[in-house]
């Protein structure tokens, strides 16, 4: 039955996946609309991304995991969709901070769903290309919204951001719905054994408990925690950003066309942000993870250290920015593999969604970043901290993790030996 190919359920996520994007990866065109028209401050309109969204996101993924787990993706998914596009139909509405809030966090609650559930499906599908299949839907997510970020953007410049809420909102949730049509995980014995994977793989399945009480866990999540910090700063501020060093009206004339360069920056941080997932999944599928990541954050901090220092030039402005997204987006490609390697495929949703909360404490992290940008008036503490959370995280592959998956490989094949 079709139902039961692999690459259709792969495509099944990827659809969905790509439908939630803009619940993400848009908001920052809402931000100065809402601040025209309500006079709120920025910080106060960002917090309903980062303390809200993100928040809801992220921290109820586990749980929202574990019922995927219990009673099948298809009725989550059904109500990811639901409260995806809710939220953003209630943020149209809105007349104050806490109903924007509310919104928001019902959103996030949605495309937490949508997300947990698509990335599970993968790593359950595709123990055997684990890197590339967590890569492809990563990417769906990161480039989904390359898409509509003219149309988004048009539709506030002309109808107002309280109808592309709505119209966007709606839409994004019926695609979602739709996918639960098709949407399932792999009964016994329909998905392949890992047997020709080429990078480090546990033998034995850990149970959430199980995963929570190893330390190699907690090195993960804080190496993801720090690596995602400098993405969902730029991803909520490059619209402030262009705007406050002069360059978002700016002429760029890239390819065979010429365009201001904000709406450029924004296209092309979607593209390589999604592009790059499955292009650092399928490398690390051949030269291990932990080289993977120490390159892909490496890449993130030199682009932000020269995108700081040519802000004022439209040119390197998009340019960099493109490529600081393209080292940040392998975050959500690596990451996921790494658990299915270390942690089996059994609990993979739930595991990963533990693993996942790691963008909520980012997240924290970033709000305090806004208050720092307040207090010193100047973005360039802020990219130091950006790019101090890459080298740290680049060099914990190397230095730590690399080692420690080393030393658990050959302690769990004395074991099974014995």
């Amino acid at each position: 039955m079709i139902f039961s190919n692999r690459w259709v359920q792969l495509a099944t996520g990827i659809t969905g996946m790509v439908a939630v994007a803009n619940f993400q990866y848009s908001w920052t065109f809402f931000v100065v609309p809402l601040q025209d028209r309500h006079g709120w401050e920025k910080a106060e309109i960002q917090y309903a991304f980062y303390l809200f969204f993100v928040q809801a996101q992220t921290w109820l993924v586990p749980l929202e995991g574990y019922l995927a787990e219990r009673f099948g993706p298809r009725k989550l998914l059904f109500g990811g969709g639901i409260l995806a596009g809710l939220g953003w139909i209630i943020s149209a509405e809105t007349s104050s901070l806490e109903l924007l809030y509310a919104g928001q966090a019902l959103s996030g609650c949605g495309s937490g769903i949508v997300y947990s559930v698509s990335m599970g499906s993968a790593l359950k599908w595709f123990p055997d290309r684990r890197g590339l299949a967590a890569g492809l839907m990563a990417a769906a997510f990161g480039a989904g919204a390359a898409g509509t970020v003219r149309p988004v953007r048009w539709t506030i410049l002309h109808y107002g951001y309280d109808q592309a809420f709505v119209w966007f909102g709606i839409g994004q949730a019926l695609v979602i719905i739709l996918a639960t049509l098709i949407m399932r995980f792999p009964r016994p014995g329909e998905a392949p054994a890992a047997v020709h994977s080429r990078v480090l793989q546990s033998g034995r399945d850990f149970t959430p408990l199980e995963m929570l009480r190893c330390p190699a866990f907690w090195l993960i999540y804080l190496m993801m925690t720090l690596g995602a910090i400098p993405g969902l700063l730029m991803i909520g501020h490059i619209d402030p950003l262009a705007r406050e060093f002069g360059v978002a009206a700016m002429p760029v004339t890239f390819l065979w066309f010429t365009s201001a360069a904000l709406p450029l920056a924004v296209e092309l941080d979607r593209v390589m942000g999604g592009l790059t997932r499955p292009v650092f999944g399928w490398i690390s599928d051949y030269i291990g993870r932990e080289i993977a990541i120490f390159l892909a954050f490496s890449l993130e901090g030199i682009a932000l250290f020269f995108l700081i220092q040519h802000a004022q030039d439209p040119i390197l402005f998009v340019l960099m920015s493109g490529l600081a997204f393209f080292g940040w987006g392998a975050v959500f490609s690596l990451f996921p593999a790494v658990s299915g390697d270390m942690f089996g495929r059994k609990f993979a949703t739930t595991n990963y969604s533990l693993l996942y909360t790691a963008k909520g404490a980012a997240s924290l992290l970033v709000a305090l970043c806004d208050v720092l940008r307040s207090q010193t008036e100047s973005w360039v503490p802020v990219f130091a901290i950006m790019i101090a959370a890459d080298a740290i995280a680049a060099l914990l592959a190397l230095l730590v993790l690399r080692p420690l998956r080393t030393r658990l490989a050959k302690s769990e094949s004395a074991a099974s030996d014995k």
